[in-house]
């Protein structure tokens, strides 16, 4: 019955999407028009190629937006050092993701946007890249590119697999569907003990997974424009400040309250308020001056930035900017049951990372970040306003040593990952060469 179920909801989907085909280009096309897509490049989201498929042996690697792909630019470079005959090349979804691309990539690496999940779309991109392998990263399966991709004996391998125990629930609704996607891959790796007991649980075979360990431990810093950076550090210049990142509805009131506290001790105290999505801007902005502060706001251009008490940094694709300018960052969605966000990329960013006790998303490594000094655990607004004065009291001598606590906890097993991973990968690699050897 599972099954059946599984096969119609699949089948309903491909359907649907393809009848909607012509709708998701129209909606693209106004969006490049709108500055919401790549005005030069959004035809490659229809499969249209962007460059010409080098010859030979070519690995595509799927990396959705910043952070996966921040997660894998060392495996990358790995990997095109140890293979320079085979062709790499890498798509993303987003516009802040290909600029990262281009500014950390190896010259030879090719970057393409995905094709989105349609008929001629995938058709065009699979027909023209002709991978000879492909790596996903992280969690986006896209059902209609997977499948065509297994159909033509592409062999595809999942890396740092995170599934949440919302997503694991979610899934649980529609097992048959999850397991007829896994199934596409011949190897799994998950990137902690949770999600490979949630990917098991959906009926992936214990042959093809293992649980490796978190390619983010070796994130790189998010990007950031380095002129906007020195110009906003001069505004603040001598100011204690920190950044409440990715908050969600129900966290600001306690973030602005900590910070009305921590700031009666701190004369001068500047909060960056980032919220996790940010058309909330408007209601956040308001929010703070009911509690009687005059908020400068990024997006819209109100207030001025440099006497602002709070700092609302309601814009896209701008974190490396505010986890580089503030020395402690409180990570959102831990305040309330979300499961908190990704440390990562703050900690490889030198900022002292705060949080509360909802973190299920990451319960591994922020388990270890907090027993190694690297993080701190706060439960309300009072708790998080001692832990600000006590990390930037003094000069924030104790922001940096907790940084650099979380760098060292972080680092100890990332290498080994990379090093595992590309060498499935190389293995991926040559089995396929082999193959195609065979039936040639």
């Amino acid at each position: 019955m599972q099954q059946a179920i599984g096969a119609a909801i699949l089948a309903l989907y491909l359907a649907c999407s393809a009848l909607l085909a012509p709708v998701f280009r129209v909606m693209l096309a106004r969006r490049a028009a709108c500055g919401r897509e790549d005005k030069r490049r959004w035809r490659e989201k229809l499969g249209a190629p962007g460059a010409r498929r080098p010859e030979g042996q070519l690995l595509w690697l799927h990396a959705a937006s910043v952070g996966e792909l921040a997660s894998v630019t060392g495996l990358i470079a790995a990997l095109a050092e140890a293979r320079p005959h085979t062709a790499l090349l890498v798509t993303t979804s987003t516009m802040t993701s290909a600029r990262l691309a281009a500014e950390r990539l190896p010259r030879r690496v090719l970057h393409q946007y995905l094709p989105l999940d349609l008929p001629g779309a995938v058709t065009r991109f699979l027909d023209h890249w002709k991978p000879d392998a492909a790596v996903w990263v992280e969690s986006e399966l896209w059902p209609r590119l997977i499948g065509q991709t297994a159909a033509r004996r592409i062999p595809m391998l999942l890396v740092n697999a995170r599934m949440s125990d919302r997503s694991a629930r979610r899934w649980q609704r529609v097992p048959a569907l999850a397991q007829r996607l896994l199934a596409c891959f011949a190897q799994v790796f998950a990137q902690d003990a949770q999600t490979a007991e949630h990917l098991a649980a959906l009926g992936l075979p214990p042959a093809r997974l293992q649980s490796l360990g978190s390619l983010k431990e070796n994130t790189s810093p998010l990007p950031f424009d380095a002129a906007e950076r020195g110009r906003l550090a001069a505004a603040w210049a001598g100011r204690p400040r920190w950044l409440a990142a990715s908050t969600h509805a129900g966290e600001e009131a306690v973030v602005l309250a900590a910070h009305r506290l921590a700031g009666a001790a701190m004369p001068g105290l500047l909060l960056i308020l980032a919220p996790r999505h940010p058309e909330r801007g408007a209601s956040v902005a308001a929010m703070a001056r009911a509690a009687g502060f005059a908020p400068a706001e990024r997006a819209a251009g109100v207030g001025d930035a440099a006497a602002a008490e709070v700092y609302l940094a309601d814009t896209l694709g701008e974190m490396g900017l505010w986890f580089d300018l503030a020395p402690v960052a409180f990570l959102g969605g831990s305040l309330i049951a979300v499961g908190g966000h990704n440390p990562y990329e703050p900690v490889a960013q030198g900022a002292a990372v705060l949080h509360g006790p909802h973190t299920a998303n990451f319960s591994e490594i922020y388990a270890r970040l907090d027993a190694a000094g690297g993080a701190r655990k706060v439960a309300d607004a009072e708790a998080l306003a001692a832990a600000l004065v006590d990390l930037l009291a003094g000069g924030g001598a104790a922001a940096a040593a907790q940084a650099q606590a979380a760098r060292g906890a972080v680092s100890a097993s990332a290498d080994a990952v990379q090093a595992a991973l590309a060498a499935a990968i190389a293995a991926t690699l040559d089995s396929a060469g082999a193959g195609a050897a065979r039936r040639g």
